[in-house]
């Protein structure tokens, strides 16, 4: 209650301003938390509430539900479609509560609608900025009517979302990859350096993060380094393991495979070096996906994969696909009007043999190597100059007001 000129006023006192993050994957859980520690760097007095994981907790926000130990492509089965139900009461109750300015919803669209949903009910007056946008362009294209209901901006990781949202009057902003950030391609440490093999030529192997791409992808690819390694007796490679759990993994598939011998024949396996296992390269052969990005800013020559059933692709290209490009460089290149700028066999069927002969140039020949290299330096001019954490927390805080 104010006295203005003697007469008592009801005016609401300010309050300090509030953002809510939800993201449901780990990998959620790294891109926000940049942004989070950037929005504290920049406003100390702003809260930042959080359904999230551990990185986003040590970035500043206040964790009200941990979300990410269970990480899902989607919410496919019942039992987790009902923890999500049972969510979204808790979450309902904590909004009767909690008045937030903004919510921030990060990737995983699948559960993150119904956070939009609950928060344009009960809170109104609170903005919505998706930081990723939802594969639209790819798969699924009817769900911008939801988007354009569930959202006043996107901050878009790819430079073409932008212009595909606004035709479809959706606002969006263009603010980069953390892939692409400086600080990804610092030098690595010279013993990191020394535990790789030193022979040429060097082929990396990314099968995937997730256990699901790496049960689709690795056979083949332990398929086709050993193709390669029969046409050059000299080639190395190196397959990167994201950590114990998913080596485990890579180790278990090649023994039921028949192919452990490949470890004393030139295959290495790296835990947690990614970063140092692209810089050590001459090529790659990756899992499509972000990945494919990684190693397009690591200006590495490269062919992408992703193993699919036949009927499952018929189906999906029937009534669900909206693109027959898919790997990232390669819808970039298409948007730079650069056309396709690595092989992708997307979907494939297992058969090694097309992956040997597509590597083979890149691995041998210095020509074909150096034309990939200089498209992908295209590919990743867009991105120069723009560090995602910054961008995305200066245009957040401008939203805010």
């Amino acid at each position: 209650m104010l006295t203005y000129h003697g007469v008592h006023m009801d005016v609401p006192m300010p309050h300090n301003q509030v953002m809510l993050f939800s993201t449901f994957e780990p990998s959620g859980d790294a891109l926000a938390a940049g942004v989070i520690a950037r929005l504290k760097q920049l406003r100390p007095d702003l809260t930042v509430y959080a359904l999230g994981g551990p990185r986003m907790a040590a970035a500043g926000a206040v964790v009200i539900e941990q979300t990410t130990q269970h990480a899902a492509m989607s919410l496919e089965t019942v039992k987790q479609a009902w923890a999500h139900h049972q969510r979204l009461g808790r979450l309902n109750t904590w909004l009767k509560d909690h008045r937030i300015d903004m919510l921030v919803p990060v990737d995983s669209p699948a559960a993150n609608w119904s956070i939009c949903a609950a928060v344009r009910k009960q809170q109104p007056h609170a903005g919505i900025v998706h930081l990723v946008m939802p594969q639209l362009w790819a798969w699924g294209s009817w769900r911008i009517r939801r988007l354009r209901r569930l959202t006043d901006h996107v901050l878009c990781l790819l430079p073409f979302e932008p212009d595909w949202l606004t035709i479809r009057g959706v606002e969006g902003t263009f603010v980069g990859h953390p892939v692409f950030d400086p600080a990804c391609h610092a030098p690595g440490s010279e013993s990191e350096a020394k535990s790789l093999p030193d022979a040429h030529p060097r082929l990396a192997l990314l099968p995937g993060s997730r256990t699901g791409e790496i049960r689709k992808n690795w056979g083949t690819m332990l398929d086709t380094f050993a193709l390669l390694k029969a046409r050059h007796p000299q080639l190395e490679a190196v397959v990167a393991a994201l950590d114990d759990r998913l080596s485990k993994m890579i180790q278990d598939i090649a023994r039921e495979r028949g192919r452990d011998a490949l470890w004393s024949r030139g295959l290495t396996l790296a835990i947690g070096q990614t970063p140092s296992v692209l810089r050590w390269s001459d090529a790659v052969l990756v899992a499509s996906g972000t990945a494919t990005l990684q190693v397009a800013a690591m200006g590495k020559p490269m062919v992408a994969m992703y193993n699919a059933s036949w009927l499952g692709y018929q189906f999906a290209k029937a009534f669900l696909l909206s693109t027959t490009t898919f790997t990232l460089p390669n819808l970039i290149g298409e948007g730079l009007k650069l056309g396709r700028v690595i092989p992708e066999f997307v979907p494939h069927h297992g058969n090694p043999q097309p992956l040997a002969d597509a590597l083979t140039p890149l691995l041998t020949n210095p020509v074909a190597h150096t034309h990939q290299v200089n498209l992908l330096r295209q590919v990743a001019a867009p991105f120069d100059g723009k560090v995602f954490s910054h961008l995305s927390a200066e245009r957040l805080l401008s939203r805010l007001g």
